[in-house]
């Protein structure tokens, strides 16, 4: 999937994977996730990041298949580390390049740059190599239009955890307490950035704590209230519960396609509204919900 197709489903779930964890990187293809993120960053100390590289770069050439894995993201660290990992590490075999703390257009074009070059290195066209900034930052936030804007960006990612330690409010893992309110408003700016550059929706943000899963699943739910329709994962246990959120049901499903047969026979006779079951009115803006249950059906 290249930064601009938006044809194929969209992963409903992204597990991050340490790169300094061999044992890890050989299971994490059968794990059950939609995408992987393979992380460089936060994961791997600064005295493991050197060899941690050159296992992921062993692991994508022996290990990998391109075209028969989840989609296959690199945590890659910022500035000009991170340009040098995505320059060894970009090929067919990976889908694009979370940027870790970016802070702007600025960290965006750096990267650009290095995989314009890889994407003429290894054959691939133009763009088929995309990003994925990760919003850690207020000012980061508070630039993400033009940073959703960059043409070769796919979505976003918010890391909460470090936001919310710079703005002193309360983790993201408590999104009940006084702190929820402003998390929820930047989500929604967030999503409202991506959705005006016409890009996915934001992937969001992970919670720390795999035990108890059903406040992962509540909060998994509020995530998708707002319009996200992924979430990042720091343990398998979490993948499932996250993958059945957004996944619509067969009734949902069935309901959603019968909606657009309907509207379709419509549309062939002159007409661009219908009333739906419940005798509410159904247009074009109606229909595009519809549209995108049938996207994300499984």
């Amino acid at each position: 999937m290249t930064a601009a197709d938006r044809t194929a489903p969209v992963p409903r779930s992204y597990l991050y994977v340490p790169g300094d964890r061999p044992e890890m990187l050989a299971k994490a293809t059968a794990r059950g996730a939609d995408a992987l993120i393979v992380d460089l960053e936060d994961a791997v100390p600064a005295s493991g990041k050197d060899r941690a590289l050159e296992l992921v770069r062993t692991w994508l050439t022996e290990a990998v298949t391109p075209g028969r894995m989840p989609e296959l993201w690199i945590r890659v660290n910022p500035g000009e580390r991170g340009c040098a990992e995505s320059a060894l590490l970009a090929g067919p075999a990976v889908t694009g390049f979370c940027l870790a703390k970016c802070s702007g257009s600025d960290d965006i074009a750096a990267q650009d740059a290095v995989l314009t070059a890889a994407e003429e290195r290894h054959g691939l066209a133009p763009g088929a190599l995309a990003l994925a900034p990760l919003l850690e930052t207020a000012a980061a936030v508070l630039d993400v239009r033009p940073i959703a804007q960059v043409p070769r960006v796919r979505h976003l990612h918010l890391g909460e955890a470090d936001l919310c330690a710079e703005l002193g409010i309360d983790a993201p893992d408590a999104p009940h307490g006084p702190g929820g309110a402003a998390l929820t408003a930047i989500r929604t700016q967030v999503l409202l950035a991506s959705a005006a550059a016409g890009l996915l929706p934001p992937v969001g943000p992970v919670s720390t704590d795999f035990t108890d899963l059903d406040a992962l699943a509540r909060g998994t739910r509020a995530l998708r209230g707002l319009g996200y329709r992924s979430r990042a994962c720091v343990h398998p246990r979490q993948l499932a519960v996250v993958n059945a959120v957004f996944t619509p049901g067969p009734e949902e499903v069935a309901a959603a396609q019968a909606l657009l047969d309907r509207f379709a026979e419509a549309v062939r006779a002159g007409s661009g509204v219908i009333t739906g079951p419940d005798g509410r009115m159904v247009d074009e803006a109606v229909v595009r919900a519809a549209r995108r249950v049938l996207a994300t059906r499984r």
